[in-house]
């Protein structure tokens, strides 16, 4: 008979099985212990203790310009500085300071080819206290036609880098009425956009434009945990911490919109992912973790915080926002807003393959979620940024009953369900924050 003698293939055989049954036992002792220490950080108790302050009565909602907000903003540093990571301004502070203007309308005056323009066909979009514009003033001029979609055109301006004057035809004179209501905080700029209703093109123009400025500062909360031998390229957990503060009581007698699905949820978990990997202490590449200010009214704090960064520079970013319900499949799942826009989806996918956890596109893509949120910013960068929520987005009555809500309160939340979600997301990272993987980036072109 050919081939090993019978003792030496049982002997084999028994050494083949050793290595198995060792290499077996390795794996569940790694994974065991793998899971003990997640467990250990992040688990229901944890959510809890977090979620409970940061959506408490004490935080009267958390909105933006409000001592509440400040309140808030400290705890969370202080969360940070407990779990160990750096403060992301180089001055040791964890947070991230700017200024926003507001402006209140005083008065406008225009004559176009000497004729007089009504003051309610001019508005100015500026942090100037006096604007006086002329066709000298090295203004762009432009056009808004007939047919045209009044709002996108003046974002357009608005963002660019340049100053306008824009002429907007006669039939979107209600929309234009309307726009001074709309008016928001923005950045401080040199640049200006002056837009005036009227049925031509004018060679000479003389406009000025007075309002009283006010300078308000907000401030984002972030920490951040060095990388090992990527410490260039980023990986970002956000969440925003801001909500609406008090309005009007509801039939409970209740005024206070606690915000504890929105978005304290999100900000309990990066808190708890911060923790979470510090305690790991093995990631190749710099992982940022932030809070956002501002994101109801605006998302002034995403807009500020990305550009601190070259877009190049970063990998990833996983936005989280309202994870404190079940989703539409029930426990242990959530979506992804923009799954078909890069492949981080599916490295996410990869790395909970075997667990009980699911990640799933997102289910509500007529509500154009992934440019709602705070992820939007570095994603119009071409940054694989994208949003992570349970958040059931459907019409009524199939979607989140507290959500904007006096009534969004923890105790409306599952503890348990949340810590599952936060462990699933650390995990679900790890080959981008070990520099094993790199997500597509988003395509721009669609954008244009």
């Amino acid at each position: 008979m050919s081939g090993f003698p019978i003792f030496a293939a049982n002997q084999f055989t028994i050494q083949f099985m050793k290595s198995i049954i060792f290499c077996c036992l390795s794996a569940c002792l790694f994974f065991g212990g793998y899971a003990q220490n997640i467990n250990s950080i992040i688990n229901a108790k944890e959510v809890e203790r977090i979620e409970r302050i940061l959506s408490s009565d004490d935080m009267q909602g958390r909105k933006a310009f409000t001592p509440a907000i400040d309140r808030a903003a400290d705890f969370i540093a202080d969360e940070f500085k407990s779990a160990g990571v750096e403060p992301w301004n180089s001055n040791g502070s964890y947070l991230q300071s700017f200024s926003v203007v507001r402006t209140n309308f005083i008065s406008a005056r225009a004559r176009l080819d000497g004729d007089t323009v009504p003051t309610q066909n001019i508005v100015a979009f500026t942090s100037k206290t006096d604007l006086h514009v002329t066709e000298d003033s090295g203004y762009t001029k432009a056009y808004v036609k007939p047919g045209d979609n009044l709002r996108a055109v003046l974002g357009k301006y608005i963002q660019s880098e340049k100053s306008w004057i824009v002429f907007v035809d006669t039939s979107f004179g209600k929309q234009l009425r309307i726009l001074p209501s709309y008016s928001r905080p923005a950045f401080e700029r040199d640049r200006s956009v002056v837009v005036i209703l009227t049925t031509k093109d004018p060679k000479e123009y003389d406009i000025e434009v007075k309002h009283e400025i006010t300078k308000s500062r907000l401030a984002n909360v972030g920490a951040m945990l060095t990388g090992k031998s990527k410490k260039d390229e980023y990986v970002i957990f956000s969440a925003h911490y801001d909500h609406l503060g008090i309005g009007k009581p509801d039939i409970k007698g209740d005024s206070i919109y606690n915000g504890a699905n929105d978005d304290a949820s999100g900000c309990t978990a990066v808190m708890m992912l911060a923790r979470y990997f510090k305690q790991l202490n093995s990631n190749e590449r710099t992982i940022v973790f932030v809070t956002f200010t501002a994101e109801e009214i605006g998302g002034y704090g995403s807009q500020y915080f990305s550009k601190q960064f070259d877009p190049s520079k970063v990998a990833a970013m996983f936005n989280i926002e309202m994870i404190g319900t079940e989703s539409k499949w029930g426990v242990n799942s959530a979506y992804i807003t923009g799954y078909e826009k890069s492949d981080m989806g599916k490295i996410i996918e990869k790395n909970l393959a075997g667990s009980k956890f699911q990640f799933h596109p997102d289910p509500y893509t007529p509500q154009n979620l992934f440019y709602r949120s705070d992820n939007a910013t570095l994603a119009r960068q071409g940054v694989p940024a994208h949003t992570i929520s349970t958040s059931k987005m459907e019409e009524f009555p199939n979607n989140e009953p507290n959500y904007h809500k006096q009534s969004d309160e923890i105790g409306t939340l599952d503890m348990n369900n949340m810590a599952e979600i936060i462990k699933a997301i650390a995990i679900s990272s790890t080959s981008i924050v070990a520099g094993k993987d790199t997500p597509t980036r988003i395509d721009t072109q669609e954008l244009r």
